[in-house]
C-alpha cells in the first residue's frame, strides 16, 4: 500500500467484509461492517445478495459496497478472509492484469473484471491497507460479516423459493 501525503488528515475506518455463495455458483450474499474509531467506534452494517453469482464475486461486492458507503475519502483498514481480494492488491496482481490487457499470466481473461475495475476506482479515492484474517477463526467482526452474507443469501433464496 502506498500512503498518500494527505492520508493523516483523512478519517480512519475499519472495514470487515465477507461473501457467501451456496452452491457456488448460485445464490450469493455479501456482508460488511464499517467501524469509525475516531467517532466512538460508530458502526454500520451492510449486506446484500444476488441470485446468480460466485463466492469470489460476493467477496469483491462486500468490499465494493463498504467503500461506496464512505461519504468522503478515508484511511481504510480493510479486513478480508479472501486471499483472492487481498492478494490482487498486495501482490500486485491487478497491476499485472492491467499491463497484460486484463489477461492472467496464463493468458486467460481475468474473471470479475467489472468488479476489479470498480475496486481500482475506489482505491484511488481511499488510502486502503489490505489485511487478511483467517475465516471462521473467532474474529468477531469477520464472523458478523459472514452472518450478514449468509442471512442475505438465505433471504433471497427464500424469496426465490430456492434453498
Amino acid at each position: 500500500m502506498t500512503v498518500r501525503p494527505d492520508a493523516a488528515s483523512k478519517p480512519l475506518v475499519h472495514i470487515y467484509c465477507d461473501g457467501a455463495c451456496s452452491p457456488n455458483p448460485g445464490i450469493g450474499g455479501w456482508g460488511a461492517v464499517l467501524i469509525a474509531p475516531e467517532h466512538g467506534n460508530h458502526r454500520r452494517e451492510l449486506s446484500g445478495a444476488e441470485p446468480n453469482t460466485t463466492n469470489n464475486r460476493m467477496e469483491l461486492m462486500g468490499a465494493i459496497m463498504a467503500l461506496r458507503a464512505l461519504k468522503r475519502p478515508s484511511r481504510v483498514v480493510l479486513h478480508t478472509d479472501s486471499q483472492y481480494l487481498r492478494n490482487a492488491f498486495e501482490k500486485r496482481w491487478l497491476a499485472s492484469w492491467q499491463r497484460n490487457g486484463w489477461r492472467t499470466a496464463q493468458k486467460q481473461p481475468v474473471l470479475n473484471q467489472d468488479l476489479w475495475r470498480e475496486l481500482l476506482e475506489l482505491s484511488a479515492v481511499h488510502d486502503i491497507e489490505w489485511r487478511w484474517v483467517r475465516g471462521h477463526a473467532g474474529i468477531a467482526e469477520n464472523e458478523r460479516c459472514d452472518e450478514l452474507a449468509v442471512a442475505a443469501r438465505m433471504e433471497l433464496a427464500a424469496k426465490l423459493g430456492r434453498r
